[in-house]
């Protein structure tokens, strides 16, 4: 890592630490803008991660997407250029040096406004890109991103600056070397659009059976095309991608309901609790009951620690 970005990763370290004195995920004044602060390494923790880049400058953390394992730290950025079903676990932190990071959540519709102002658009792409990645951070993408952090300081440019700070990250990112993936969502027509058009449908209709030929119709692809890009884009199928979404839902709800779980397996899509019990044990490593009640011991543990 070079002497200057290490400069600027201190300067934000500070920031970050100033505005988030617990741990957790703090919004902040400016829209779109999380701090994230992490004394302890977490249990690994499922959720739908939002279109985002988040970069971090202490600690370090696993994202899995399937069977992909995306590590990084102070020395890298990542980016979802799609809602996506993932498992995350913070993986070096401390009370003395903890998990500090920063997050950004962007539209399709400001990544286009970053395309039509500038010469990096390439056009549609016959092949989708995975839309989750990890890329070495540069010295101008930090530049931004502090005087992003820094608005917090002087909350009444926030309205005029926070916006254009974004837009210039958003550049940064596009001219990335993995900036195909991130621009792919965004251009109308090409098959990364058609698919997050995909990802979107399963999203709000997860718990309700399809027929994978009424995805391939909302994509205006074939079923083997939808197959290979859709696979390509969130490293999973269809129906994988939806049963993610069912047991991560479940787990919540069970988590955060007095529900039993036969009712917990019916109200996320699933006619059966003997399969719905197999699937959340294959996905989680033990059967619901057991799994959420070692959840809830590990969270009296560390409320009493």
């Amino acid at each position: 890592m070079s002497v200057e970005i290490n400069n600027q990763q201190l300067e934000l370290a500070k920031l970050i630490e100033r505005y988030s004195e617990q741990d957790g995920v703090h919004p902040t004044a400016i829209p779109s803008l999380f701090l994230i602060r992490e004394s302890i390494v977490t249990e690994p923790i499922s959720r739908v991660n939002e279109t985002s880049f988040c970069i971090i400058v202490q600690g370090e953390k696993e994202v899995w997407l399937a069977e992909e394992c995306f590590r990084y730290g102070p020395a890298h950025y990542i980016v979802a250029s799609a809602d996506l079903p993932v498992t995350g676990q913070v993986i070096k932190a401390s009370s003395e040096s903890p998990y500090l990071a920063l997050k950004i959540e962007f539209t399709p519709n400001q990544i286009l406004e970053v395309l039509s102002d500038s010469a990096i658009r390439s056009g549609q792409k016959k092949i989708a890109k995975r839309a989750m990645y990890v890329s070495n951070v540069e010295p101008t993408l930090l530049d931004a991103v502090i005087r992003l952090a820094r608005l917090l300081e002087n909350p009444k440019h926030i309205s005029v600056l926070a916006p254009l700070f974004t837009k210039e990250i958003l550049y940064w990112i596009l001219q990335g070397p993995h900036g195909e993936s991130l621009e792919q969502m965004a251009i109308k027509g090409s098959n990364g659009d058609r698919i997050r058009e995909v990802i979107e449908h399963i999203l709000k209709n997860f718990d309700v059976s399809f027929k994978i030929e009424e995805l391939a119709e909302i994509a205006n692809m074939s079923v083997a095309s939808l197959h290979r890009h859709f696979k390509e884009v969130t490293a999973m199928s269809p129906i994988q991608f939806q049963k993610q979404l069912r047991l991560q839902e479940a787990r919540s709800m069970l988590l955060t309901d007095s529900t039993d779980i036969a009712d917990v397996a019916f109200r996320v899509g699933y006619e059966s609790q003997s399969q719905f019990s197999r699937e959340y044990s294959r996905m989680f490593g033990c059967p619901p009951r057991e799994d959420i009640n070692r959840m809830k011991k590990k969270s009296d543990e560390s409320i009493k620690a």
